[in-house]
């Protein structure tokens, strides 16, 4: 008998072990998020150990982020997923989902004695025949800026379909492109601020010009402040309190303490006069302004917003087009940050100061309500992945049509393609071409509807020409997927093809598991 060559405790899955095992694990991945997929799809709900954390949720990304996973394959789809979400900021469930029908499809074919890297070799001719479909059904409207916007609310209502704001798409679909119409071809959504205050409902959401802090302005200040030349800093306002830590100081009367707290107060008046010679009339802190310098900064008419955490002086430095400032004695050095006014709002019961007519003009913020913290946090998540693909569609101005149309055209082109090849590769391909036509079917499945009797529909209109019949869920029929307006972005969708071919492919290539033995905590 061999002598293991393995420390204890480490294990090796081989050939045919690990190759069921990188199955299994991606196959029950896809299953847990196919249920999510589409616009009928059921959420999540995801409880955290030992807090009472609940999230409700059916994006693809923030659940496969949320779970414990121990199995080599279903990290690789967790991963390509979050690249998913990261390039484009939709489609994490559908390329979860592809990446798990086609390992589906190459067991099958394992069974029957294809090998691995045959069935690696067709899914490539495949994938390359899929994205050739795909970029024939493209349509670029980018030239027509009437037709874009309506593709771009298009696109905005496909996405948020899938959502939970799906019962107002509508509303919701205009005011997300008309934040990513403030950008004028930037991918930066750090200018697009979103604040989620419980309360009201969701329609009672609003898209706001300018920058909303969720801060008071400062005691005796006025409320609204125009032409505001601003110093945004970092630095330390308070005096009451020796700075050397651990230092012990000892007087023989209170006459000395009064001295002492007489040179602290000089020392941070001396730093008001500083500030005051940048020529400002707000300062903003990151920090606390104490009683003391925040009195003189009002006898001086200078607003003052203090705390203002790290995230709210980052991003107004970056809409005003200031910077932060720690020291006060080169004001020739420091950028102030302008708008044309800054006044105190309420939403619901709270009081929040707006930063109107900023430097950055296209910075806008989002005010999102909702009857509770799980409604506002998904509407959030909801919202920010149509404002991703929104962006990343003013950029890349080609769109393709949802609703399991373009699924079934890359299908159909697939199966063209495996009758032009020679040998078992062929097979794979076509095996492609059925985890394809897979997505349509959980759509319909999710919908309740019969998948068997509208993918057969679907494909037969397909192959009598008709490029744009896709699945309307809500008549559970085949209709028009141009009159319907079931637009989706091209990257998108090209992304999806890539990145679950890939990883498909490079699961496939696996034939043995090595797990290292884990490491022993010593004991003292």
């Amino acid at each position: 008998m061999a002598a293991p060559i393995f420390a204890q405790e480490a294990t090796e899955e081989r050939a045919e072990n690990a190759r069921l095992s990188s199955f299994v694990g991606a196959l029950a991945l896809g299953d847990l998020v196919k249920s999510t997929l589409g616009p009928k799809g059921m959420n999540k709900m995801l409880q955290s150990v030992g807090s009472n954390d609940i999230i409700v949720t059916n994006d693809g990304a923030t659940i496969l982020r949320s779970i414990h996973l121990d199995n080599a394959a279903a990290k690789i789809l967790v991963n390509i997923s979050k690249v998913q979400d990261d390039e484009v900021g939709d489609g994490t469930t559908s390329v979860c989902v592809l990446a798990a029908e086609l390992l589906r499809e190459a067991e099958k074919l394992i069974e029957t004695r294809i090998h691995p890297q045959t069935i690696v070799e067709g899914y490539r001719i495949a994938s390359a025949a899929a994205l050739r479909a795909l970029e024939e059904s493209a349509v670029d409207n980018g030239n027509d800026a009437e037709k874009f916007r309506k593709d771009l609310i298009n696109i905005a209502k496909t996405t948020l379909s899938s959502k939970v704001l799906s019962t107002d798409k509508d509303y919701f679909a205009n005011l997300a492109v008309e934040a990513v119409m403030r950008l004028k071809g930037s991918t930066n959504l750090e200018h697009i601020q979103i604040i989620k205050k419980v309360g009201g409902k969701l329609t009672d959401s609003f898209l706001s010009e300018g920058f909303i802090m969720n801060k008071r302005i400062g005691t005796n200040c006025p409320k609204t402040l125009r032409n505001a030349k601003i110093l945004i800093a970092n630095t330390s306002m308070d005096t009451d309190k020796i700075k050397i830590f651990g230092a012990r100081v000892r007087v023989d009367g209170t006459g000395k303490l009064a001295e002492l707290e007489k040179a602290e107060r000089e020392k941070m008046k001396a730093k008001v006069e500083r500030i005051k010679k940048h020529g400002i009339n707000c300062f903003v802190n990151r920090q606390l302004i104490y009683n003391y310098p925040e009195s003189l900064l009002a006898e001086a008419g200078i607003v003052s917003i203090e705390h203002a955490d790290f995230e709210g002086v980052e991003r107004l430095a970056l809409v005003t087009g200031g910077e932060i400032a720690s020291t006060f004695d080169r004001p020739d050095l420091v950028k102030l940050g302008q708008c044309d006014l800054i006044e105190e709002i309420m939403i619901g019961e709270d009081k929040l100061i707006r930063f109107s007519g900023v430097a950055a003009g296209e910075a806008c913020t989002v005010v999102l309500r909702g009857a509770t913290t799980q409604m506002v946090d998904e509407a959030e998540r909801s919202l920010h992945d149509a404002l991703s693909v929104l962006s990343q569609t003013v950029g890349e101005t080609r769109v393709t049509l949802g609703g399991g149309c373009s699924e079934m055209a890359m299908s159909k082109q697939v199966d063209e393609e495996a009758r032009k090849t020679s040998g078992k590769k062929a097979i794979a391909t076509e095996a492609f071409a059925r985890a394809l036509r897979q997505l349509p079917t959980i759509l319909a499945d999710n919908a309740g509807l019969d998948s068997s009797e509208l993918v057969a529909q679907l494909r037969a209109a397909h192959q009598a020409g008709k490029k744009d019949a896709g699945l309307d869920l809500n008549e559970g029929a085949v209709a028009s997927m141009v009159e319907l307006g079931v637009t989706e972005s091209y990257k998108l969708k090209r992304q999806v093809v890539i990145s679950a071919s890939e990883a498909a492919e490079m699961i496939l290539r696996v034939d043995d598991i090595l797990k290292a033995a884990p490491r022993k905590r010593e004991a003292h």
